[in-house]
């Protein structure tokens, strides 16, 4: 019996895990036909930001958490939510300038970023496996950017989709090097909303430059951004977490480009040729192996001195 609930929780991981990455992978899904009525990305992220916190804090009411905040988590609290934000923003901006399937994939190397940010600031040592995979990334970066004919990607595009994948790393790591690491994610992420969405009300000039939401399927659009990218895949990224850990969650992660890319490629036409393709494939392997890279080496090695051990015992 304990056997089968364990498997069926262990199911529920899975799940969560690929709904998380595949609904986030929807956000180009929900911006593109903003843009198209006219809408600027500051006000769709504002209201995607605003409707978000909502939902989330009547989550939070119903289920009886905190909103309490200790002294010292306010300063993590409002950079990190800033990161964050900036993450977004650079993001939806990037969708301007280039595929939004394409800037999803570059989006996805961030745990690349997190790893060289921990080499660089934190002395913690890099494996060969990871020098490899930072190389295929950025391998891979470089088949997108170039694509066929010697056609290249926009490069302010490609440039604001790398900030927005090293702004999320830097929150990555200072959540995990701050006192926010102990805060339950739910809480975490309603603060981190609340916070960032003062990017956009200082940048919509306090609100006076925010637009009006133009047609109702607009504001289907940006209910369904604020419910399923956002609070959905936020929510169902921490079960998946708590059930199945943070590696495996990582790497169904990689849903998330692939969504992108097929309602790029599906619903707005956007072009997917053979070296777009391989640039693609290179960056999910690098990040896979970057994700799965440690526990797999700690694995092996507890293996090897097992074998070790079983042989001078024997």
């Amino acid at each position: 019996m304990n056997i089968i609930m364990n498997i069926n929780s262990k199911a529920k991981g899975f799940v969560c895990g690929a709904v998380a990455a595949a609904t986030y992978g929807m956000n180009p899904l929900f911006t593109l036909p903003l843009y198209k009525e006219g809408m600027s990305v500051d006000s769709v992220l504002f209201y995607r930001y605003g409707f978000a916190v909502l939902i989330l804090g009547i989550l939070m009411k119903v289920q009886g958490q905190s909103f309490a905040l200790k002294k010292n988590e306010v300063l993590p609290l409002i950079v990190g939510g800033l990161l964050f934000s900036a993450s977004s923003l650079l993001l939806f901006l990037s969708y301007k300038h280039m595929d939004a399937g394409i800037a999803s994939t570059i989006l996805f190397v961030y745990p690349v970023m997190v790893a060289l940010i921990m080499f660089l600031f934190f002395h913690e040592k890099v494996s060969l496996l990871t020098v490899f995979c930072i190389l295929l990334a950025l391998s891979g970066i470089g088949l997108l950017y170039k694509g066929e004919g010697g056609e290249t990607l926009s490069l302010v595009g490609m440039l604001l989709v790398i900030l927005s994948s090293l702004s999320y790393a830097v929150y990555i790591v200072g959540v995990n090097h701050s006192t926010l690491k102990l805060m339950s994610t739910a809480k975490l992420t309603f603060y981190a909303l609340l916070f960032g969405l003062s990017i956009y009300i200082v940048r919509l000039n306090f609100c006076s430059d925010l637009q009006a939401v133009p047609s109702l399927p607009a504001w289907g659009n940006i209910l369904a951004m604020a419910f399923l990218p956002t609070v959905i895949s936020l929510v169902c990224t921490a079960v998946s977490i708590h059930t199945i850990g943070s590696t495996s969650t990582a790497i169904l992660g990689a849903l998330e480009p692939v969504t992108a890319l097929f309602f790029g490629v599906m619903i707005f036409g956007e072009r997917l040729t053979p070296r777009l393709m391989l640039g693609i494939l290179m960056i999910l392997v690098a990040v896979t192996f970057i994700v799965v890279g440690k526990p797999l080496m700690t694995f092996l090695k507890e293996e090897v001195a097992g074998g070790m051990k079983r042989k001078l015992t024997r």
